[in-house]
């Protein structure tokens, strides 16, 4: 089955034949959002989503740096990271560590200056979570950010990384575990299990750290993503509206919870 529709294309395709499929489709019809499925396509019972470049618009720690002076040296760092040029874990507490001594305020500044959601994903939350779906924010960002993130979108559960403070100022330490690629993959495991057997999974990401967890969902959407991340998902989106996922999974738009 084929059907496109705009911006989106959904394709039914036999197991196994997604990688013969997909070239042709980026190739032939450069949709900004596909999925390809090996059967019918349903309404996830739980989505689990990145943070950084994928719900919000902005790489957090890179807009924070800015506020100590080191933004392009930790925006460099950020980007090998994310095309999993770096072990994350090591880029994560490099870039940390530049911003030892920065007043903790400056994170608030950060929020309310420089962090805004990506258009539609307010909607998209709300509307799969009025489908049943439980939503999570797992992100190898912080906290501090993730949590007003979460707030604002609607999302059940967050987890993620702590900057460790100390006296108003950063420490330039990260709490241990930190939370990578394995963290989120696990996450999505867990939170699967709690639902039980037959409910379908959808994890959504950009980056070399989303990548396990979007190969082990029933659907892994790459959103704007590093080109490894996106030849391992098996659906896609460009454009700059999460809502393009929605109508992915068939969703009509008299039945979105706008937000």
């Amino acid at each position: 089955m084929l059907e496109f529709c705009g911006e989106v294309l959904e394709i039914a395709i036999p197991e196994g034949t997604r990688e013969v499929v997909a070239p042709l489709v980026e190739q032939h019809l450069a949709p900004q959002a596909a999925l390809f499925a090996d059967d019918f396509i349903e309404v996830p019972r739980l989505i689990v989503s990145d943070m950084d470049s994928t719900m919000i618009g902005q790489e957090c720690l890179d807009e924070l740096a800015d506020f100590a002076g080191v933004k392009p040296r930790v925006a460099e760092i950020t980007e090998r990271a994310m095309r999993g040029e770096l072990d994350f874990a090591g880029a994560l507490k490099e870039r940390v560590g530049l911003l030892e001594g920065l007043d903790e305020g400056a994170i608030q500044r950060c929020l309310d200056e420089r962090i805004s959601p990506t258009p539609g994903a307010a909607t998209l939350i709300a509307t799969l979570k009025a489908h049943g779906a439980h939503s999570v924010l797992v992100t190898g960002g912080f906290h501090r950010f993730a949590d007003p993130v979460a707030e604002r979108l609607g999302f059940d559960r967050v987890v993620g990384n702590r900057l460790l403070i100390a006296d108003g100022k950063l420490t330039g330490k990260v709490q241990e575990p930190i939370c990578d690629s394995t963290t989120k993959k696990a996450t999505l495991a867990e939170e699967a299990a709690r639902l039980g057997e037959g409910a379908r999974t959808l994890a959504i990401g950009d980056g070399a750290n989303d990548t396990p967890m979007i190969v082990a969902a029933d659907y892994g959407i790459a959103y704007k993503a590093k080109p490894k991340t996106r030849a391992a998902a098996n659906g896609w989106i460009d454009i700059d509206d999460l809502t393009a996922l929605l109508l992915l999974l068939g969703i009509e738009r008299d039945k979105w919870v706008m937000r």
